[in-house]
């Protein structure tokens, strides 16, 4: 399951990234700084993204200019050191664009909210000191992305209206290849109903399940897991077609065969550039493994051939396939992607510290289930950290990205707890995004809190392996009480939220547990927990529910763990105190002494929940904490609405 960026951003864990918004000033607008120069470039669709001022200057020189990927066009904006003729016609572009006044067209002017909402970020990778056969693969790879891509269009709907965009202004389609379709994504424009990338603002419908069915609203979701036949209707690796009267699954292999062909090509020519290299022997068969699977739509080799990989026998990461059914509005369907990653071995010191206890973090979540869970044998590969290189398909969201995941969700190898976790640790790692977290932290902690905030990596990526080292232990996808699986007891929207509820809870449960093992210091639990009480804001702040409906996963599970906090003294709000940027009132401040207490009855709780689909239970907690009052929903979207959320763009050299 995904983790989406640790921050107040999805996980992702999007409010998360760089330094404030620069206000407009008394005589005009603002300046045409790097952050505002970055924006422009992206409602002009231009593959050009200012990666830094190192000189000082205030203006671009060629050496801090980078083109992008995953646009339409490809940007050659330097070349011999100095910049073309289209860099300037790009920048006289920019100028104009700044200079200009904003629309009187309602749809435009929202769409233009939406992209200067926006905070540009890069993640950059440069291969060109790699070994020819590695560049090989690696190319090839990048024509995977661009075929997953294509893939994944079609299964949101998104291609099936693309045309439409087609002749529509340069920022509209610049959203439109954004966002995935012509629905605005932001914080403060998901629910104007005039912000979309097309006229009249119609809804991409997905290809995964009958357009006649897909109403104005996902109530055909809650049909459908009623149905005898949910089982195969509803099994994630299908689409659902309609002949008459009649719903039938179809493979995906059958559904996107053209599609699925052109990707098996790439992946074995792939595997080809390395099958010499012996040391990359287990990476070889993973690629071939995924190559045949694309055309079986048999997935379960190809994970058996994956959990063999890890950071002592490769130097890569990837990830293809079909696996995360957040992106789809009964979340049963599963979503194409890529994750194409370079090994990074920091992640050896952790894996030796955590692997020889995860049977006892096991035992020790199956004694807060009491009788109703009993600890199962687990034996799975603790995080492997990885930078990432490109994300493709449902990896790449418009805002945010994932910062931990563990796979697959499904067969022998997720039952058997031998999959794979990863933590992704060269995202929020700019200056500008841990510039723009402090920020966003000082707005609403305490200055006492405040004191055991870092903007170091450490705590945000112990709490992600944390979280997804949890989501390997206790009862998950496949386990059964009282004859159903989660997903059967709660439906797919609760049942992910708990999923995701279960893991980050034992992301705050274990910290105490491994201090008092002396794994950590008590300086270090201080920071996880700070650390995870931000991410918990940003998630928050991003609302609780999309415009139609459909659950946000960690939205809720944010609110539902700030509310345990608040109701345990864990966690306190003083609407009098002056938070630690000495501008806004109302101020949280954290009860060190009762967290640990806090955190393990709310991994009680949650994990009875989950062993016994107690759906009453878990509906309880989403009354009170998610729609109800006890959190201050509010006041957290008002503290983070003033600071742009971060879209991640890429750059690689080869």
């Amino acid at each position: 399951m995904r983790t989406l960026l640790r921050l107040g951003c999805v996980l992702c864990l999007s409010a998360c990234g760089a330094s404030s918004p620069r206000p407009a000033t008394p005589d005009g607008p603002r300046a045409l700084d790097r952050e505002r120069f970055n924006q422009l470039a992206l409602r002009l669709e231009l593959p050009l993204f200012w990666a830094a001022d190192t000189d000082g200057s205030g203006t671009p020189g060629p050496d801090e200019i980078r083109a992008l990927r995953f646009y339409p066009t490809e940007g050659t904006w330097v070349q011999d050191g100095r910049f073309t003729p289209a860099f300037d016609a790009a920048l006289a572009q920019i100028r104009q664009a700044h200079e200009a006044a904003t629309p009187d067209d309602a749809r435009l002017a929202a769409v233009l909210s939406e992209l200067d909402h926006a905070a540009p970020t890069l993640v950059e990778s440069d291969l060109r000191a790699l070994p020819p056969s590695h560049q090989t693969f690696a190319r090839h790879m990048t024509q995977v992305a661009d075929l997953i891509d294509r893939l994944y269009a079609r299964q949101t709907g998104a291609s099936a209206i693309e045309a439409q965009a087609a002749g529509a202004d340069t920022a509209s389609r610049s959203l439109f290849r954004r966002n995935w379709g012509p629905s605005c994504r932001g914080a403060l424009t998901e629910r104007d109903p005039a912000c979309s990338a097309l006229p009249g603002a119609p809804r991409a419908l997905v290809d995964v399940y009958p357009a006649a069915l897909q109403g104005s609203d996902d109530t055909f979701c809650a049909a459908l897991e009623a149905r005898p036949d949910a089982t195969q209707l509803l099994s994630p690796f299908t689409v659902v077609r309609q002949d008459g009267e009649t719903l039938r699954a179809v493979p995906y292999s059958e559904a996107y065969a053209d599609e699925m062909r052109g990707i098996t090509r790439e992946l074995r020519a792939a595997a080809d550039a390395l099958r010499a290299e012996a040391d990359e022997a287990a990476l070889v068969a993973y690629l071939d493994a995924a190559a045949t699977a694309f055309e079986t739509n048999e997935w379960g080799p190809a994970d058996e051939a994956w959990s063999r990989m890890g950071v002592r026998n490769s130097r890569w990461y990837v990830r293809v396939g079909p696996d995360e059914t957040y992106w789809e509005p009964c979340s049963q369907k599963a979503g194409f992607h890529l994750t194409f990653a370079r090994i990074n071995p920091d992640s050896l010191a952790w894996q030796e510290r955590l692997t020889p206890i995860q049977r006892d973090m096991e035992g020790a979540l199956a004694a807060l289930a009491s009788d109703a869970y009993q600890a199962r044998d687990v034996a799975f590969h603790m995080p492997d950290f990885i930078d990432i290189v490109l994300n493709a398909g449902d990896d790449r969201d418009p805002f945010g990205a994932t910062i931990g995941q563990s796979l697959p969700n499904w067969g022998a190898v997720a039952d058997e707890g031998r999959g794979r976790t990863v933590a992704m640790s060269n995202l929020y790692t700019d200056p500008d995004s841990m510039t723009r977290r402090r920020a966003q932290a000082m707005s609403l902690l305490s200055s006492t809190t405040m004191a055991d905030y870092t903007s170091a990596a450490t705590p945000g990526l112990l709490s992600t392996i944390l979280h997804e080292a949890t989501h390997n232990l206790g009862p998950s996808h496949d386990y059964r009480a009282n004859g159903q699986t989660d997903a059967e007891a709660f439906g797919g929207g609760l049942a992910s939220m708990l999923e995701e509820l279960k893991a980050q809870s034992g992301a705050l449960f274990f910290v105490e547990w491994l201090r008092a093992r002396g794994v950590l210091t008590d300086a270090q639990a201080r920071e996880v927990y700070v650390d995870s009480i931000v991410w918990a804001f940003g998630h928050v702040s991003r609302g609780m529910y999309t415009p139609s409906g459909q659950r946000k996963a960690y939205s809720q599970l944010a609110a539902i763990q700030l509310g345990v906090l608040l109701d345990e003294g864990a966690l306190r709000f003083d609407a009098d105190a002056t938070a630690a940027d000495g501008t806004h009132h109302g101020a949280f401040t954290l009860d060190f002494d009762r967290f640990p207490a806090a955190a393990e009855r709310l991994m009680t709780q949650v994990m009875r929940i989950k062993a016994t689909n107690d759906r009453s239970a878990a509906e309880a907690l989403a009354t009170r904490y998610v729609d109800g009052d006890r959190v201050p929903h509010a006041l957290l979207v008002e503290r983070y609405r003033g600071f742009p959320q971060v879209t991640f763009v890429y750059n690689l050299s080869l």
